[in-house]
């Protein structure tokens, strides 16, 4: 007798050893026609597992969160059975499910085209439309990689060849393709309907190191329904007019280029703009009682050594070898150097919590496939505040920082926030009794923060757990930006301390938080969430007057000096061009008033106020529009 728990609580009892179909079946036609996989005690397994001891299970149908993963899995499986059946000299590799989709690297001399992708996206749609049943078998590793050898797929046999001898090897089978993977999967190719689409080709290294062979990868995104589909796709295309790149072109914000690879160019409006977000978290900083510190760029290797940042992050250091056989590394983080300005007087009690703060400009080994314009660069500066604190600190310190997050981010136009938790990595620093105080520390501290978390397993900093930000933006897209961090072990290895009451001294805890990330980044994220269009307080250039006819040309210098002397970001265009060509020009630029003025404005003492993406344009007394504009463009909280 098998006794089956159902996710209700209920219970049914089979003869002998039963099937997750066989269940689905049991319990209704229409669930089991909807079901895709099956969970058991936790664990997905594909439809066909057959159950011989009692479990709690639960049938996955494209309700369950995960059932898009499993979708996509197929996918990537379908696409690689397509192109062997049309390009039979192609060798499969490896075919992962990706955020929003899946791809497959190949091994082919001849490179893919568009024209190929169309031909394999047909084919797909023929394979789904045989509905092949797919089945999982096991195998021995040398069987394995016998048969893959026998085949030609030399990236595949070596694949299998890595894996234990002493490990069953489970190959899927669908049609007359077969390939490794250990599920699970759908129970046909049916089950991954019409809604999927690939997307692009690109360059990826054999097990992504760049010593060995250069393969051929094609994405693709796959969707439960065409709607979903549709919906990505047009999202897509809504990035790519947000493209930060690109409208930092249009826009002149800034230039990256190969003399400088994953550093950025910040033209004078870009600088504008970033030092109006500089300004602005100063200020918010200041007012939340955080010093302001700046640390060396240059720092020892001992002492990254002693903080264990040199074992975790070693290689993706910039070092330098001075004369005297000295080796220092561009500083990749900023924490160790506050621990060393923390060390420098002794501390009281009474001086926590101390509130560190530094725009720190810090340095990555970022691969070069992994740059992505201004969001991911090997030269950047983050908003970085470290907070030594004690124990009994920790909740009000949480809830005070998650406070300041949320109006920081209110104020940049990102209402929704989603928050992780991440929990112990398998490789850090501390022992598992650390690890416990901390979690649970900052676990309390969530909830007193009243924040909403999901887990985020094994991502934590090695030193210590930590919450991580989520911004949602105009188009739907997540980034993640804040972070704060719970750490026992730094104070612990680079001997940190303050006086206690009692007069003993005793270990600081340090809370690395962070608002931003990085102001590469998030100046990246913030582009392409206003689409270029800031509102003006954030805007490079808030207003240009510009001219009808020459005429209005000493009118205009006037008022560009009374926009200026009310502090307002101000240009002049005295150009000899039709007003609609400049108006146009204007625009593309993101600017977001345009004071329009020619012989009657100079003579009435008025201004035409345009506002970006309007037709129409409002008569203001020239002090009328100053005052507007300049209430209009207060930062937040000034």
């Amino acid at each position: 007798m098998v006794a089956i728990t159902l996710p209700d609580g209920s219970v049914r009892n089979y003869d002998g050893p039963v099937s997750g179909s066989d269940i689905a079946r049991d319990i209704g036609p229409g669930l089991a026609k909807s079901a895709l996989a099956l969970r058991i005690d936790g664990q997905m397994k594909d439809l066909a597992t057959v159950i011989a001891t009692d479990a709690k299970i639960a049938i996955v149908t494209q309700r369950d969160a995960d059932a898009l993963e499993l979708l996509r899995h197929d996918a990537a499986h379908v696409m690689a059975e397509a192109v062997k059946e049309i390009y039979p000299e192609a060798q499969v590799t490896i075919g992962p499910s990706i955020e929003n989709g899946f791809y497959y690297d190949f091994a082919r001399s001849t490179p893919f085209t568009p024209e190929d992708l169309e031909k394999i996206e047909a084919r797909m749609h023929e394979i789904v439309a045989r509905d092949e049943t797919i089945t999982r078998e096991e195998w021995t590793r040398d069987e394995a990689v016998a048969f893959f050898q026998k085949l030609g797929e030399k990236y595949k046999a070596e694949l299998i060849a890595s894996i234990p001898a002493d490990q069953a090897i489970g190959l899927y089978r669908q049609g007359k393709f077969i390939d490794l993977c250990r599920g699970p999967h759908l129970p046909s190719t049916g089950k991954l309907g019409k809604a999927f689409k690939l997307m692009k080709v690109a360059g990826a290294y054999w097990r992504g190191d760049s010593k060995n062979e250069m393969l051929q990868r094609i994405y693709g995104t796959a969707w439960f329904d065409e709607k979903e589909l549709k919906a990505y796709l047009t999202m897509l295309e809504e990035a790519e007019k947000r493209d930060h790149r690109r409208l930092g072109r249009e826009m002149d914000l800034f230039h990256q280029q190969e003399e400088a690879v994953g550093a950025v160019f910040w033209h004078p409006k870009g600088w504008t703009l970033w030092r109006v977000v500089e300004n602005y978290i100063r200020r918010k900083l200041e007012a939340s009682g955080y010093v302001e510190v700046k640390t060396p760029q240059l720092v020892d290797r001992s002492l990254w050594e002693a903080s264990g940042h040199w074992d975790k992050f070693g290689a993706n250091m910039f070092t330098v070898q001075t004369p005297d056989e000295r080796t220092l590394a561009i500083k990749p983080m900023n924490c160790p150097c506050h621990v060393q300005i923390f060390r420098s007087d002794i501390r009281s009690y009474r001086d926590l919590p101390l509130r560190m703060a530094e725009f720190g400009a810090c340095h990555r080994y970022e691969p070069s496939g992994a740059m992505h314009g201004i969001m991911r660069v090997r030269a950047f500066t983050q908003d970085d505040a470290h907070i030594f604190c004690t124990e009994d600190q920790i909740t009000s310190e949480t809830v005070a920082f998650c406070e300041l997050l949320k109006s920081v981010y209110k104020d940049f136009g990102f209402e929704d926030v989603r928050v992780k938790f991440s929990d112990r990595p398998a490789t850090r620093a501390g022992s598992d009794a650390i690890w416990d105080k901390a979690e649970g520390a900052l676990l309390e501290a969530s909830k007193a923060a009243g924040l909403e978390t999901t887990r985020n397993p094994g991502e934590g900093a090695f030193y210590g757990p930590k919450l991580e930000f989520v911004l949602r933006d105009a188009i739907g897209r997540d980034w993640q930006c804040g972070t704060l961090q719970v750490d026992f072990v730094l104070p612990e290895r680079l001997d940190a301390s303050y006086v206690a009451e009692d007069g003993q001294k005793k270990r600081p805890v340090m809370l690395h938080r962070a608002v931003l990330g990085s102001f590469e980044r998030f100046l990246g994220i913030l582009i392409e969430h206003h689409a270029g269009r800031f509102p003006l307080w954030l805007a490079p250039v808030q207003v240009v007057v510009a001219t009808i006819t020459n005429d209005a040309d000493d009118y205009a210098k006037t008022v560009l000096a009374r926009l200026k002397a009310a502090g307002l970001r101000a240009e002049l265009d005295l150009r000899n061009e039709k007003i609609n060509y400049k108006v146009r020009e204007h625009s593309l630029a993101k600017v977001p008033a345009i004071l329009v003025v020619g012989k009657r404005e100079s003579e009435t003492g008025a201004v035409a106020v345009r506002r970006l993406g309007g037709s129409a344009q409002e008569l203001l007394a020239l002090e009328d529009a100053v005052v507007k504009l300049t209430t209009e463009a207060l930062p937040p909280g000034a």
